[in-house]
């Protein structure tokens, strides 16, 4: 029997928190006394600088009882470097972790088959949505065609993967050695390599509350992703550049024509689309550029990805 720790990052989840740890005391009670975890097994929420009472309900969790404990970050720095802070605090504690969200929304009842997996030697077991019927149109096309867009960037991403995965501890370790600011979890993850597997489940609704991810910050974290793992747009950049002086010399080459033959007219309109038009694709190649010098920057500061403040747990 392995050492299982359940690590869950939390923003604002008051609303959810308490039903989240009847759920997950009632399924891990469940797996020690099947005897697929051992007793020492615990469940660990990250407090990623709520404003609300979310740590004050983590603390009171853990004295009620010991299989719970608590992370509490010293300030807000996001769900990925929360959820990194649970994952590299915990393993050396732990034989296995599993993470997921803290909305209820990921089944649990396949951590069972996660489990199952991982005695059969799966390193990695990522927990995969079998369907998007339950999201709106927008939703369900957005996510679908940032998967499609990532795969086209040679990023290698498991499809409609979120962060409900299980995880050996010599993932973990090779994990620490991934020393990135911009956090992109659910590529770097792929990368380590091991053997992994997939289960399969259906996504439920949020149990309380309200979503922690708008539209914004879902387009961030595509963006994230994408900027993070590629650099295909810089090179798109430089083909789109080739084929713009390509067709300039075209154009240059006609107009001399045009001007030896005494076919010259007053061309204001088609100047003034070519001005926008390159000035469009100008001010958009800065832009993606920017955006990797600004990467380049906050990765070469190294700077600390996440603070902790205070680790409750009874080992």
């Amino acid at each position: 029997m392995e050492n299982l720790y359940v690590v869950i990052p939390c923003y604002n989840e008051e609303e959810v928190l308490e039903k989240t740890k009847k759920v997950l005391e009632k399924k891990m009670t469940d797996l020690i006394r099947k005897k697929k975890i051992n007793k020492q097994s615990k469940v660990i929420f990250i407090n990623d600088g709520s404003k609300d009472k979310t740590w004050d309900l983590i603390q009171k969790f853990y004295e009620e009882d010991k299989l719970f404990g608590g992370i509490n970050l010293s300030r807000n720095r996001g769900h990925q470097n929360a959820l990194l802070a649970g994952l590299l605090t915990v393993k050396d504690d732990a034989d296995i972790v599993i993470s997921m969200d803290a909305d209820l929304q990921d089944d649990i009842e396949v951590m069972d088959e996660m489990i199952e997996k991982r005695n059969h030697g799966a390193d990695i077991v990522y927990g995969v949505r079998n369907s998007r019927k339950k999201d709106s149109f927008f939703k369900r096309t957005t996510a679908q065609g940032f998967y499609q867009v990532m795969r086209m960037l040679g990023v290698d991403v498991i499809y409609n993967h979120a962060d409900y995965r299980l995880t050996s501890k010599r993932v973990l370790d090779s994990l620490a050695d991934y020393q990135e600011v911009n956090l992109f979890l659910r590529g770097i993850f792929p990368l380590i390599g091991f053997k992994s597997d997939i289960v399969y489940y259906e996504r439920g609704e949020r149990a309380a509350g309200e979503s922690k991810y708008p539209l914004k910050k879902m387009l961030n974290f595509a963006w994230d992703g994408i900027t993070s793992f590629s650099v295909r747009p810089i090179r798109l950049i430089l083909n789109i550049g080739i084929l713009i002086l390509v067709l300039s010399i075209l154009m240059i080459l006609y107009s001399i024509i045009q001007k030896v033959f005494g076919n010259t007219v007053d061309g204001w309109t088609f100047i003034v689309c070519s001005l926008w038009l390159l000035g469009g694709i100008q001010m958009l190649s800065l832009g993606v550029i920017g955006e990797y010098i600004g990467k380049i920057y906050s990765e070469t500061k190294a700077r600390p990805r996440y603070i902790i403040d205070k680790y409750i747990v009874e080992r």
